[in-house]
């Protein structure tokens, strides 16, 4: 079905684009390519092609991504409530692809709710270093705190501040910032045809200062040598060319360098649209959805120089807490590899902590590490986050179904079910193809259900 695009957009377009408007124009009368992307904390890709449990097929410049037909429906499926892929739109999977993340990172995401990005960052961190992700809406940081904990993230700290408010705090931390940008929107526009209405009524001007005060924030975070992903999902050059030029300029220990994925359908950067003669600014990628499958997407990747200055941040170290004896006794039937000395508990709840955190006292904090459980009258009660956080062998008590029993939609909408097959009274591990989903009480064989009721299959 054709859509009718703002005719100030289609007229700029037109001026940018040429010839190829054409081509452009007509991908909006296109159906959208539906994608998803593997956990790779809990799969890998040989795993993931031979079990995925409808047809996919392969984003070519996307590591772990794959298309799906939108007539299947990947968010019913068990396997998504076992955080085996996350369903995202092809192109923007992009950012957290072409930023080089390597396990021990300090890694910050910035505008990072639902999660998408911050997910597939984590998975390349491999549970070593540690993940801030931030949102400014506390409402959409619960959808984050929700999706990294049903990946098993466990080295996370989920905040929901303002991003100007982080920069002493963390000032020259990070070896790697991804600011998937606030924007106009205008590569959404086929998905989600009611943000032609925002665009009209804001404008690209308003995102592109929103988009300097956040990038001023975020930059002195940055430790010398570290580099910082740009990225947004419209095509407007002021958000896009003209956000870098703002930082090159303002920045001058800042620079665009190319990417590391390289893909035949990629353009690039265009510095003369805003009237720059910077040849940096080639390096930045643009994805087009009449030149590849995705609708969308522009990034860029920057490095802060070697000898670059910055104030160091001071480390607070985290205080020995003596663990109570049933959460110690729980946890050594567990695989779980931990230090005490990362353990917190605060009302109750027990925590496993990132390693090398700053102080993190007057922030607004949404979850600071993995939450184990809670203490309940000397008892510990294991979390759903732990459960999510744990591989089948990692726990000595578990109760595995096919993803073709009747019973995982039964527990998946908390219900009580019986298991089929021996497991010892007490804590289960509810399992579905060997990957966990959530925490049963088995007493005779009854599993009374410990899934969390918020996250339950409607």
């Amino acid at each position: 079905m054709a859509i009718k695009l703002p005719e100030k957009f289609e007229n700029r377009m037109k001026d940018l684009l040429g010839e190829e408007f054409n081509s452009f124009l007509t991908g909006f009368e296109e159906e959208r390519y539906g994608g998803v992307r593997f956990n790779s904390l809990k799969i890998n890709k040989e795993k993931w092609e031979g079990t995925a449990p409808f047809p996919t097929s392969k984003v070519d410049w996307i590591s772990n991504g794959y298309y799906y037909d939108l007539s299947d429906q990947p968010a019913k499926h068990p396997y998504y409530y076992a955080g085996l892929y996350y369903i995202q739109e092809p192109s923007a999977m992009t950012p957290a692809e072409v930023l080089p993340v390597e396990p021990g990172d300090h890694v910050l995401d910035i505008c990072a709710a639902p999660g998408g990005k911050s997910t597939e960052l984590a998975a390349k961190l491999q549970g070593r270093g540690v993940l801030v992700s931030n949102d400014i809406s506390n409402s959409r940081a619960k959808a984050l705190l929700k999706n990294l904990e049903l990946f098993g993230v466990k080295n996370a700290l989920i905040l929901s501040e303002a991003p100007g408010k982080l920069t002493k705090r963390f000032e020259g931390y990070f070896d790697k910032i991804l600011v998937d940008a606030p924007c106009s929107g205008e590569g959404m526009f086929r998905k989600s045809p009611a943000i032609m209405k925002n665009w009209e009524q804001y404008g690209v001007e308003y995102y592109h200062k929103l988009q300097m005060e956040i990038l001023d924030a975020v930059i002195p975070m940055l430790k010398p040598g570290g580099m910082l992903l740009y990225s947004t999902c419209t095509f407007s050059p002021e958000e896009d060319e003209g956000s870098l030029l703002y930082i090159l300029e303002n920045y001058k220990d800042m620079h665009v360098v190319p990417a590391p994925v390289k893909y035949e359908g990629f353009s690039y950067g265009r510095p003369e649209w805003i009237g720059s003669d910077l040849e940096e600014i080639k390096n930045a990628i643009r994805l087009w959805p009449h030149k590849l499958k995705g609708e969308g997407h522009f990034t860029a990747l920057l490095k802060k120089d070697e000898n670059a200055e910055v104030k160091g941040t001071y480390l607070e170290a985290i205080k020995h807490t003596k663990l109570p004896k049933a959460v110690e006794d729980f946890l050594s039937h567990t695989g779980l590899s931990y230090s005490k000395d990362l353990m917190e508990i605060r009302d109750g709840r027990v925590y496993l902590m990132p390693e090398e955190l700053p102080s993190l006292n007057g922030l607004r904090i949404m979850r600071q590490g993995l939450l184990l459980g809670e203490v309940k009258n000397e008892r510990f009660e294991p979390s759903q986050a732990l459960a999510c956080a744990l591989k089948a062998e990692e726990y000595d008590n578990i109760y595995n179904m096919p993803s073709t029993d009747e019973d995982v939609i039964r527990y998946l909408k908390c219900e009580t079910i019986t298991a089929k097959t021996e497991v010892k009274d007490g804590y289960v591990l509810v399992c579905v193809d060997g990957y966990p989903l959530g925490w049963a009480k088995a007493k005779n064989l009854e599993l009374k259900n410990k899934y969390l009721p918020g996250w339950r299959m409607m």
